[in-house]
């Protein structure tokens, strides 16, 4: 974990309620930060700083990236504690025909949080849980859109981390580029269908609609939400709905292109005792794809 707050502490210079369960492992990629499906394009290093950019904004681009996103959840329970996340979200985007793209997403959280506001309450750290999303894609498209299915593994003995429930359902995301303009929305739901029987049952979803605009000098801006609905929950407690305003800066990152992520948010709507703002750090490294 020092390994972790160094590289952040590189990107800062450089461009509870309770469980942290699927609302924090399904925080998804960026549209600023995250890669994804292939399409039919040159080769990233024959592309200029804002093609590449730009490709980013997508989350079924054809990139092969390995993004790092620190979140600092701040304003938790009645003591307004922080709540730390590490998401690493390495995407994969395969080539099944012609006409049709494969792109895997795994998001892997780890997370260390302060104690609940319960009796005999602990903090904790470690693995939240694993999804794994796959979208399947046409090549060729006027509207660009991927579907398919997610998968959430139960990847932590400690209760607050996980919900110790293997989840699935169906994800989509549909977005329109327009010059340096790209807006559109992903979503997944998730029921449970195996676990702890002690454990609650599973039915989330997760919506992120996003506007993102990229200047021919390779800086993206994003105004985007990442919003969680527990459907097993009645009343205020059910939504969590941040509003993100997120700055990033494609670079390098060695021998690498790498995009640097700056912002923060404001929670509109939260459980009780949840979080009430965020800053978010990230970076974004990208790997050649063989064709």
């Amino acid at each position: 974990m020092k390994s972790a707050f160094a590289l952040c502490a590189v990107l800062t210079v450089t461009g509870l309620s309770g469980a942290a369960t699927l609302s924090a492992q399904q925080t998804s990629a960026d549209p600023a930060s995250a890669g994804a499906a292939p399409q039919s394009s040159p080769p990233p290093e024959t592309e200029s700083s804002a093609d590449l950019a730009k490709k980013l904004s997508n989350p079924i681009a054809d990139l092969v990236s390995l993004p790092f996103q620190f979140n600092w959840e701040n304003g938790i329970g009645p003591l307004d504690l922080t709540r730390y996340i590490l998401n690493i979200q390495p995407v994969m985007p395969f080539s099944l025909n012609k006409s049709t793209n494969m792109i895997v997403r795994v998001i892997a959280p780890i997370v260390s949080q302060p104690a609940p506001p319960v009796p005999g309450g602990a903090p904790a750290s470690g693995v939240s849980d694993v999804l794994t999303s796959f979208f399947f894609s046409p090549t060729k498209s006027a509207l660009v859109w991927g579907i398919g299915p997610v998968v959430s593994v139960p990847s932590t003995t400690v209760p607050t981390l996980g919900t110790e429930k293997w989840s699935a359902g169906p994800t989509a995301v549909v977005l329109k580029q327009e010059g340096g303009l790209t807006y559109g929305a992903l979503v997944n739901q998730v029921w449970s269908f195996a676990g702890n029987a002690s454990r609650e049952d599973v039915s989330q979803m997760f919506l992120q609609p996003f506007v993102a605009y990229t200047t021919q000098g390779a800086w993206t801006y994003t105004v985007q939400s990442e919003s969680t609905a527990n459907w097993q929950i009645d009343g205020d407690g059910r939504w969590n709905v941040p509003l993100n305003v997120l700055v990033a800066k494609l670079s390098t990152f060695g021998t690498f292109p790498a995009s640097y992520l700056l912002g923060g948010g404001y929670f509109v709507v939260h459980p009780d005792n949840g979080a009430t703002w965020k800053i978010r750090a990230a970076i974004t490294i990208l790997m050649p794809r063989k064709k």
